[in-house]
């Protein structure tokens, strides 16, 4: 499984650290995130990585509901792509069924369920969620976040429709009871249970959603499925993802990519061997496709181009184009086409 998480599920945290009297840089470094990934929310850090920092940041402050608090500077866009699809379903239901199964497009550690009958509650039905790690670390605040995102998004999407009627954590709270049935609207709430999950109404999954673009939805559902795959699936589409997550940035290395994967380079380098492929394979494909893109489809400066491809210099860019498509970048940008030697040299991606 691997364990990497789009940097847009700490959304607020600087600004949440801040107004407690504390600086996050030190704590970012000492969990090992660079804090200027907190930048770009399409960045990847570790899962790992991000779960240790909410309970390490709960401590220090002594904010035992920081989870909950993070939650309120976050909505929906956190889910990226995902969101256009959440927020553009004919119901419910469908919104959240939808994120279910895609889950991993914002992280594979994160899982959330669907159940039409309620574990807890008689007449019910439940979302669940659970997070998927080896060697599980304290979860209690990175759980308290999720849920919260889950009860805010859902209340957004379902309108006058969302009935939640019970909240239920996996976990002793650190907080008063009192500080969760405020955030969950007065809902109650029943500590140390089976799973984290919002029982609701039966009439809030099939509430249906106001000002819908079934369209938009349709165009993000199809570049989800060209662009993401089940990293499941092979070790090769994983490292295609981290790749074109990574590029031009210090963590494309294969030791950085492994990291990501959960795995030891020489365990990557085996598993890609038995594939037929190897990681600088890979990482020529991807950083080739990229540059086709780009040179296609923006109008990026050369200069800049290069270093978001994670070239040195950008006579290297114009050597790589030269042998991928037979002519310098600004011949390819000019809407020439390559030579048929080169691409039948580097294929894309089947």
């Amino acid at each position: 499984m691997t364990a990497m998480v789009r940097a847009s599920g700490l959304r607020g945290y600087l600004a949440l650290m801040r107004s407690l009297g504390h600086d996050p840089v030190a704590l970012l470094r000492r969990c090992r995130i660079a804090p200027e990934s907190l930048a770009d929310e399409d960045a990847l850090v570790s899962l790992r990585a991000g779960v240790q920092l909410l309970e390490a940041s709960a401590a220090e402050t002594g904010c035992a509901d920081f989870g909950l608090r993070l939650a309120q500077a976050q909505d929906a866009s956190v889910l990226g792509p995902l969101a256009l699809v959440l927020q553009n379903a004919p119901t419910v239901r469908e919104a959240w069924g939808y994120v279910s199964s895609h889950m991993f497009v914002h992280s594979p550690g994160l899982v959330v369920g669907v159940h039409e009958r309620s574990s807890l509650i008689d007449g019910a039905a439940e979302m669940s969620f659970e997070l998927h790690l080896a060697r599980l670390p304290a979860q209690r605040q990175t759980v308290d976040l999720c849920l919260g995102d889950m009860h805010r998004i859902t209340r957004l999407l379902a309108g006058p429709g969302y009935q939640l009627r019970a909240v239920s954590l996996p976990h002793a709270p650190l907080a008063p009871l009192a500080a969760y049935r405020r955030f969950f609207d007065g809902a109650p709430v029943h500590a140390e249970q089976p799973r984290a999950a919002l029982h609701l109404g039966p009439a809030t999954l099939d509430a249906r959603l106001q000002d819908t673009n079934p369209a938009l939805r349709q165009i993000t559902e199809d570049y989800l499925a060209r662009h993401f795959r089940m990293p499941g699936e092979s070790v090769s589409a994983r490292v295609r993802l981290a790749l074109r997550r990574t590029l031009g940035t210090p963590r494309g290395s294969k030791a950085d990519v492994a990291d990501l994967l959960a795995l030891h380079p020489r365990t990557l380098q085996r598993h890609l061997a038995a594939e037929r492929t190897s990681f600088e394979a890979l990482r020529e494909e991807t950083r080739r496709n990229a540059a086709l893109h780009y040179l296609r489809e923006t109008r990026i400066p050369m200069g800049q181009l290069a270093d978001l491809l994670g070239f040195s210099e950008q006579s290297a860019m114009t050597r790589s184009c030269r042998r991928w498509f037979g002519m310098p970048p600004t011949e390819v940008r000019r809407g020439a086409e390559a030579s048929p030697a080169a691409s039948a040299r580097h294929p894309g991606p089947r």
